[in-house]
């Protein structure tokens, strides 16, 4: 269970892209429920302290942020959001996001020999003991934004709907 809610507050941001707080989700959930949710409850079930929350609970958090409540019920579907958060996570990352902009106008051919050489790549890495991801470069060695041009017809990535609190009609 804390996995699942510590996977949720690193993939689902605020849209500056800082983490929320436990007392800003806390308190959302107090908002939607009107029941007592307190920030360092909200700790110790992400720490593992406490482990068996109420299901009014676990329905605030996933409507917090905007995943099934089946999320933390069930196997299959928890298996496949938190697939689906570790995807979220990673585009964050503009070298990603800048790659798989490109690669999805390539053919099935193209991607898989992309895919081919990241995989070579991240075996070279591996085998020369290259810093992990999340190690950043230091300062000046960072890489620029991706050189893609917007369409002004589609929507930006942060416009829509932003994780957060949701009356309760």
């Amino acid at each position: 269970m804390a996995d699942r809610i510590e996977r949720l507050f690193q993939a689902v941001r605020k849209p500056n892209r800082e983490p929320y707080s436990n007392e800003e989700v806390a308190r959302a959930c107090r908002e939607a429920t009107g029941e007592s949710f307190s920030s360092v409850y909200l700790w110790q079930l992400r720490t593992g302290k406490r482990t068996n929350p109420t299901k009014r609970h676990l329905e605030a958090l996933a409507d917090f942020f905007q995943v099934p409540a089946t999320y933390f019920f069930e196997d299959e579907s928890g298996t496949q959001i938190g697939d689906e958060l570790k995807l979220v996570g990673a585009l964050r990352d503009a070298g990603v996001r800048n790659v798989a902009l490109r690669a999805a106008t390539l053919s099935p051919q193209g991607l898989t020999t992309i895919a081919d050489l990241i995989e070579a790549i991240a075996r070279r890495e591996a085998e020369q003991g290259a810093a992990p991801r999340g190690v950043h470069p230091p300062v000046g060695d960072e890489p620029s934004e991706p050189a893609v041009a917007a369409d002004p017809d589609r929507p930006r990535e942060d416009e829509g709907r932003q994780p957060g609190p949701r009356r309760r009609r």
